[in-house]
């Protein structure tokens, strides 16, 4: 065997065309073991728990499938959770901190509709007992987000999972980050690449709108008062503020209305014809079509047979939990989800 002064002889002895490809390798392998190191940095994979607590992806299915079998209202704002988890400090299960003081990220404005809680509650009591302090309140997130889609018959995805959860949550963040439904299509990009998304997973994303209900205060803006003269949002189509208009009168900020009319329970593709035709509830669903990408792809969607939402959304919503996760020795595993260690 060489030893290092004689390596060194045997480098310096190389032709000029050697040294060049052997610099060429070296770059490439440095390259390979940066790139290495970021894939276990993110350190998801689907099948995390396969050999500490192999039953832990069915036993979120069976309690999720209990609630949802009696409570299928919960299915949206329990998918919703997820999505207002991750864009705050990423996707750490700081959304569930309890906060003596009510500063926590459930208590900022976005967060007060949220509704579940409990249910994340009762899945984490399943797992501890089962595998006690070994599944992370921000994987049962995202697996329960993947559930309730499937239980409203929506696609299914093979969920990433080993996150960690994190310590701090803070209300003042969740307020900046968390996107308002009056959104314009600028306002949605750039919060979307801020989190490492693109333009379709924004487009894609803004589809679980087909599931779920809001609060008239969400909207009535654009029905009574668009731009601060008693007039309606120009881009809405004006049978439907007529309608909307008996369901949400002038100072109702309570009443609950269905984001996708006739199948807020039902995952489907008919959001995508409901904005098509001015029909979004919200500004930030008819921003859809104020931008090349984003209306493409929405009358892409027209068509139920050449439809590639159901695929594209799990495509999505795993890009959205890889949000800022806590991975490896990061965070924690919490006992109780509302609580840190």
């Amino acid at each position: 065997m060489c030893n290092m002064s004689e390596y060194r002889i045997k480098i310096h002895q190389l032709s000029p065309s050697d040294m060049t490809s052997l610099k060429l390798f070296l770059g490439f392998f440095l390259q390979f073991i940066f790139l290495l190191s970021v894939v276990n940095a993110q350190g998801l994979t689907v099948g995390f728990y396969s050999q500490t607590c192999p039953q832990a992806e069915a036993i979120v299915k069976n309690v999720t499938a209990q609630v949802m079998s009696v409570a299928p209202s919960l299915g949206a704002p329990l998918m919703r959770m997820h999505f207002h988890d991750c864009f705050v400090r990423g996707c750490d299960g700081s959304v569930l901190l309890n906060s003596s003081t009510n500063q926590a990220e459930k208590d900022a404005a976005p967060n007060l509709s949220l509704r579940g809680f409990q249910i994340i509650d009762r899945v984490k009591s399943a797992l501890e007992n089962a595998c006690p302090g070994v599944v992370s309140c921000a994987d049962i997130l995202a697996l329960v987000a993947r559930d309730v889609v499937v239980a409203l018959d929506g696609p299914s995805w093979k969920v990433e999972t080993g996150r960690r959860d994190g310590s701090v949550s803070n209300i003042t963040e969740a307020s900046t980050n968390l996107l308002p439904p009056s959104s314009n299509i600028t306002q949605l990009i750039s919060g979307f690449q801020q989190k490492g998304l693109s333009v379709k997973d924004l487009v894609v994303l803004s589809g679980g709108h087909t599931v779920g209900t809001s609060h008239c205060s969400a909207f009535t803006s654009r029905l009574y008062n668009f731009t601060g003269n008693g007039d309606t949002d120009p881009s809405l189509d004006p049978n439907y503020i007529a309608r909307l208009k008996i369901k949400c009168p002038q100072g109702d900020q309570n009443t609950l209305v269905e984001m996708d009319p006739g199948s807020f329970r039902t995952f489907d593709e008919d959001y995508f014809t409901l904005v098509n035709k001015r029909r979004g509830l919200f500004q930030s669903d008819a921003a859809l079509l104020n931008n090349n990408e984003t209306r493409a792809y929405v009358i892409s969607q027209l068509s139920n047979s050449g439809s590639t939402f159901f695929t594209d959304f799990g495509v999505s919503m795993v890009n959205m939990g890889r949000i800022g996760v806590l991975t490896g020795t990061a965070g924690e595993i919490r006992k109780v989800c509302a609580l840190v260690n």
